[in-house]
């Protein structure tokens, strides 16, 4: 990569999680050179002064740089200053593909917070060559959705010792005290455009995977559309989130590139009562219904608040309340103490072993998110001997699985931990 007049820049800065993430990037990229991008020199200011003001540091000097989403000049101009762009643009359906082409083509990597799988998987399929042969990485869902499963299915792996074959993933939200909106519009949008168009999904998968992966046992089963999880007492759904998603190409990309044997996951999302999870399947039905409609996507869209019953707000939230939004994500994983002989290509016990991890973290999408995404960022700067040798479109774990990247949050308050592991006796 040729020489760049900055090595960050924020993309986006002027929105709620561009903000934030300014706020994490003055301590974060405090070795590096960084600017901020968007389409106003006067909001952009203002932004700077702001975090300046908060952080008790003259942010001034910051570079700033007008780039626009509806000019492809502007944003290739941006993405050619610098060696990583942190996109905070969303909804990224809508509005970042401009942002991964210009990255292409200026040879610049990019990361970004989305966790919106359909996005994701076709910019896998039509820019991965492209980005390969440019020679950037465009890493997504390198925010909630996915770092904390994602990196934590790496996490269990490392500690494991053995060969895994399954894992079980709970997310557990709490949210204890908080007074008013917790969750920014833009957030609310990305899931109402995902849950549009989730049929697009399906034809999507089969042209980005044409091969099936072979059919490892024993095959982790789904535990139902409701259940009681002794892992964390709690009744549990499905998590309809991106992280199966992300997960599943993770493992896959470790099998094509490596020969390893890929992790089967499942995930859930724990609810606080049998009350609660009947309250949230009656939500997710209304939602699924409303989407199917436009007059119904544009209900969801104008009211969000309404319809999100006052967790969501289109003006910014309160610092009071997001820092009350904490979130504990759980890990059984399941498989065998002793790894394979060489030349065996499966096994004919049973697992015999289990191993139990947390990842947890506070203010879930605009504390710990962009502590991430800058984290991630930084990565790709500091850590390119242990990236992968081939460039492309990528999950977190598929890029970062070799990095220091579980090290580096750990010390900017996230916790990473195993907090049981259990081996059968063999007689």
């Amino acid at each position: 990569m040729s020489e760049r007049e900055v090595d960050v820049i924020i993309f986006g800065a002027t929105g709620f999680t561009g903000k934030n993430t300014v706020l994490k990037a003055v301590d974060l990229l405090k070795d590096f050179k960084w600017g901020i991008a968007g389409r106003s020199q006067e909001k952009l200011e203002k932004v700077l002064a702001e975090v300046g003001k908060k952080c008790e540091t003259d942010l001034s000097k910051t570079p700033i740089f007008i780039a626009k989403l509806d000019d492809d000049e502007s944003l290739k101009a941006m993405a050619s200053k610098c060696k990583v762009l942190i996109n905070c643009v969303g909804p990224y359906r809508l509005y970042g593909e401009p942002v991964v082409k210009a990255c292409i083509e200026a040879g610049t990597h990019q990361v970004d917070v989305t966790g919106e799988p359909q996005w994701m998987e076709r910019m896998a399929l039509e820019y991965n060559e492209k980005a390969k042969e440019k020679g950037s990485f465009i890493v997504s869902a390198c925010g909630f959705d996915s770092v904390p499963a994602d990196m934590g299915v790496v996490y269990l792996e490392r500690h494991f010792e053995g060969t895994v074959n399954s894992v079980e993933q709970y997310f557990q939200p709490i949210t204890k005290g908080a007074k008013g909106p917790t969750v920014h519009y833009g957030t609310w949008a990305s899931l109402v455009h995902g849950v549009t168009h989730w049929s697009e999904l399906a034809p999507l998968r089969k042209k980005l995977y044409p091969t099936k992966l072979p059919k490892f046992e024993p095959v982790l089963k789904d535990r139902g559309i409701l259940h009681k999880s002794d892992l964390v007492n709690k009744w549990c759904l499905p998590f309809l989130g991106a992280d199966k998603s992300v997960i599943y190409r993770s493992q896959r990309y470790f099998y094509e590139t490596e020969k390893k044997r890929p992790v089967q996951i499942k995930s859930y999302v724990t609810m606080p009562s049998m009350l609660g999870a009947f309250a949230m399947m009656a939500f997710g039905i209304l939602i699924g219904l409303l989407t199917r409609f436009s007059f119904g996507r544009y209900l969801l869209l104008t009211y969000p608040g309404f319809f999100s019953f006052g967790t969501v707000s289109k003006e910014d939230l309160a610092e009071e309340d997001i820092n009350k939004c904490h979130f504990v994500m759980h890990f059984k994983g399941q498989g065998w103490t002793e790894k394979l002989a060489e030349g065996i290509d499966e096994y004919t016990t049973k697992p015999d072993k289990d191993i139990y991890v947390r990842v947890k973290a506070e203010n879930i999408g605009y504390g710990a998110t962009c502590v991430a995404l800058v984290l991630c960022a930084k990565m790709l700067m500091t850590e390119k001997p242990k990236l992968p040798k081939e460039s492309g479109v990528f999950t977190p774990a598929a890029v970062f699985a070799k990095t220091t990247l579980i090290e580096q949050l750990s010390k900017n308050g996230w916790t990473f931990e195993v907090v049981g592991a259990k081996e059968e006796t063999k007689e």
